[in-house]
């Protein structure tokens, strides 16, 4: 079981993981990614064209490297998007924060970390919740507005200065314990 999916964020650890689940069980936990067999079903089929996670807490719940550790430490009052891009970018930048988009990069191989789109928001009034929104799109025109789309909002619990919801510990737990015997492959658990 992969611990921490932000792991495979770098390509080389991706490779070399997903060619040994050709003959072993690549067990990827799921957290706080909501509908992620479903996205991954849709990957499976080439349906799956755009995928967007957009997380949004408060500024003392990331844990941040770099230029959005510095971004981040100026929010006051304001909302302030930290980042908005790929997933790959992002996870050295918030490897503590974004297992979350890293699975559902995972999920929806057919677009990859280069392309499932990642958003990160600091968001002062989030002093209960931390919230995950989780856009899917598939076959259709999406700049036309007649695209398949699915749009799922997660509230988890939280409280300030904790950089994970009180909810995903369970859901953590849960994959531990569904990480066992689905034979060769990468498995969302």
């Amino acid at each position: 079981m992969v611990g921490s999916p932000t792991a495979l964020a770098d390509q080389e650890v991706e490779t070399k993981l997903r060619k040994a689940a050709q003959n072993h069980g690549m067990y990827i936990p799921t957290g706080a990614f909501w509908g992620g067999e479903d996205i991954k079903k849709m990957a499976d089929r080439g349906t799956l064209k755009a995928l967007k996670v957009t997380m949004k807490k408060h500024p003392s719940c990331f844990k941040l490297n770099g230029e959005l550790k510095t971004k981040n430490e100026a929010v006051r009052t304001d909302v302030c998007v930290l980042y908005d891009g790929p997933v790959r970018g992002l996870c050295p930048l918030a490897p503590h924060n974004v297992n979350t988009m890293a699975a559902a990069a995972t999920a929806a191989h057919n677009l990859g970390f280069d392309q499932v789109q990642g958003c990160l928001v600091a968001d002062p009034s989030l002093k209960d919740f931390h919230i995950v929104e989780v856009e899917t799109w598939g076959p259709g025109n999406k700049e036309a507005g007649s695209a398949f789309h699915v749009h799922t909002i997660r509230k988890n619990p939280s409280n300030l200065g904790v950089v994970t919801g009180s909810a995903t510990y369970a859901s953590f737990l849960s994959s531990m314990l569904g990480a066992v015997g689905r034979g060769p492959g990468v498995h969302l658990c």
